[in-house]
């Protein structure tokens, strides 16, 4: 059976979490595989609202296990507060499995990235001060915490203490901040020592156990495809690979078991944070599109920018990724406009571009080029058939269809999680 790879084609809060969910009655195993608790999956359960940020979705489908995998960095304290919160509704999250190769984000690892953050004034890239960013950088540089560590102390202290040396000098002499003492770390992180160990695993070792038993396997990528470290708006990005190379890094299964890439975009387009947005819109469009898809982050609360409908985009993610299918989320949003603008090329310097320029100068000062299609004026949170759609927007979804690289398989005409219309089955 598949390994399946679901991503973000835009910058993020594409609704990722809604279309692990429409999958979670077929699935064995979702995976989180990069980020941290920078980002965040909504998702509905009848008359019931869940912000997850570190945890994968599937934690809330009966019968699935959840792994966070090795690619991920993990802050502790958010781990068992999200837990408790889930315990408390209900939910069981005794079958979460944690894999004792991933890192840790500490306290210092926080503190360093609000106050570079604030260091860097109006060249700011739009952290949201987590601490995702220091944590990575030290799994780079070799003085990471990772989660093995704490089940040995005097191997912790030590890398503490390695990892204080440097950063307390920086944070002294540079920042006028206060040292960070070794102990308040280290008893910090040994606090969490009990409650964590049931959970450690080997997890690659079992993730591949799991496909050999011919179980689906679903790994769930943070942020977006436009933020990975390495194909995203870069230095606007986050710290790790969120396109579905990282799935077989961050998780340890080998890229031969992935059969499909599942890529979710949005009606239009959304980011947060600084950096290059051709479509972003400044006016009342954009108070609508915000207004109406209830545009803020799951994570931090802030308003989220907002654009229409990026076609090169969508282009640019089926290509990097390997999208066998896409998942066209909150087609509902756009019910209520008489004509939706769709950016079709880019102008830049006089000169049409069909795809994203590889120059982030040029990408920055790009022009969208719309091509206009009628709305339908109607309501179609109770269409459950592509048939079923107002014929415009059938016609929307077919024309973004045709310009976006594959096919479009799910669409979304709702929250709920029964409120999609599916043209394709997403299992092979």
């Amino acid at each position: 059976m598949p390994g399946i790879v679901i991503v973000g084609a835009q910058w993020g809060d594409e609704g990722k979490g809604k279309a692990t969910d429409l999958l979670g009655s077929r699935i064995d195993y979702v995976v989180k595989f990069n980020g941290g608790n920078n980002a965040g999956h909504t998702v509905v359960v009848g008359n019931e609202k869940y912000a997850l940020h570190l945890l994968p979705s599937g934690i809330l489908t009966p019968g699935v296990t959840p792994v966070i995998a090795n690619g991920v960095v993990v802050d502790l304290e958010v781990l068992f507060h999200e837990l408790e919160a889930l315990t408390a509704r209900g939910v069981d999250v005794s079958r979460l499995r944690v894999s004792a190769n991933a890192h840790i984000i500490t306290h210092y690892h926080r503190t360093i990235d609000k106050v570079t953050e604030r260091f860097l004034g109006k060249r700011q890239i739009g952290t949201t001060g987590r601490g995702i960013g220091p944590a990575y950088a030290d799994k780079i540089n070799r003085v990471g915490i990772r989660v093995q560590d704490l089940f040995d102390e005097n191997i912790l202290r030590q890398k503490v203490e390695g990892a204080l040396d440097v950063k307390n000098h920086m944070l002294v002499k540079i920042y006028n901040r206060r040292a960070i003492a070794v102990d308040e770390i280290v008893d910090d992180l040994l606090s969490y020592v009990e409650r964590l160990r049931p959970m450690v695993a080997d997890t690659a070792l079992e993730l591949h156990e799991a496909l050999e038993r011919d179980e689906i396997v679903l790994f769930e990528g943070g942020q977006a495809t436009m933020l990975d470290v390495d194909h995203g708006t870069y230095p606007f990005v986050t710290s790790s690979n969120a396109t579905s190379g990282g799935a077989s890094t961050g998780s340890g299964v080998a890229p031969n078991r992935i059969d499909r890439v599942i890529g979710i975009v949005k009606a239009y387009t959304t980011r947060v944070g600084a950096g290059p947005f051709p479509t972003e819109l400044f006016d009342e469009s954009g108070d609508y599109l915000r207004a109406t898809g209830f545009e803020f982050g799951t994570t931090t609360g802030r308003p989220r920018r907002v654009g229409w409908y990026d076609a090169p985009i969508a282009r640019y993610a089926a290509r990097i990724n390997g999208v066998t299918d896409f998942v066209l989320t909150k087609l509902d949003v756009l019910d209520d406009l008489d004509t939706i603008p769709v950016c079709v090329a880019y102008e830049v310097d006089g000169v049409r571009v069909e795809e994203i320029p590889v120059s982030q100068s040029d990408f920055h000062h790009a022009k969208p080029i719309y091509e206009e299609f009628p709305g339908w004026k109607q309501d179609i949170t109770g269409c459950r058939t592509f048939e079923s759609l107002p014929k415009n927007a059938q016609d929307y979804v077919l024309a973004l269809e045709s310009m976006s690289g594959s096919r479009i398989s799910v669409i979304g005409v709702g929250p709920g999680r029964d409120e999609v219309v599916v043209r394709h089955n997403l299992l092979p």
